[in-house]
């Protein structure tokens, strides 16, 4: 990827606490609580994880740019997402995690020198990862779910 297509991928994540919100910010607590799909997670699951997932990202390329190819440590992200907080927080409280935490993961990525992308970590269950490929990754992560998010309220109506 060069350097235009990584500035792209950053603006996506700049944007996406912003999108998140605008998705959910109409939903009542039932809608909040409903899953976009059988055996999904409920809206409310779904914004709480891009909080904790985005979280475990920003930290996992701080470890991969101040140690030599670190061991990242995986996650239960449903057992997370099982979780009280997650079951039970309003949602507002991760969209204020988003807006912050985005902020600061694009400004440590925008500072970057060209070099520091291809740094390495080792994920047990992915193997050899960059800092490069966990951009492309999260770039499209939380659009994801916020598409899942529009395409239930598009579906019900909402």
């Amino acid at each position: 990827m060069n350097a235009q297509e990584r500035m792209e991928r950053i603006e996506k994540i700049r944007a996406l606490p912003a999108l998140a919100e605008a998705a959910v910010k109409v939903l009542t607590g039932e809608q909040l609580d409903t899953r976009y799909r059988d055996g999904g997670w409920t809206v409310r699951q779904v914004v709480h994880h891009l909080a904790d997932s985005h979280m475990n990202a920003f930290i996992r390329m701080k470890l991969i740019l101040t140690e030599e190819n670190p061991t990242l440590k995986p996650y239960d992200q449903d057992a997370w997402a099982a979780l009280p907080d997650t079951l039970a927080m309003p949602v507002g409280v991760s969209i204020e995690i988003l807006h912050g935490l985005h902020d600061r993961w694009c400004a440590l990525m925008g500072a970057l020198p060209e070099g520091a992308w291809a740094r390495t970590a080792v994920h047990p269950e992915r193997g050899k990862v960059t800092l490069e490929s966990q951009l492309a990754t999260y770039s499209g992560h939380g659009e994801k779910h916020v598409e899942q998010i529009m395409g239930l309220r598009r579906k019900n109506g909402w």
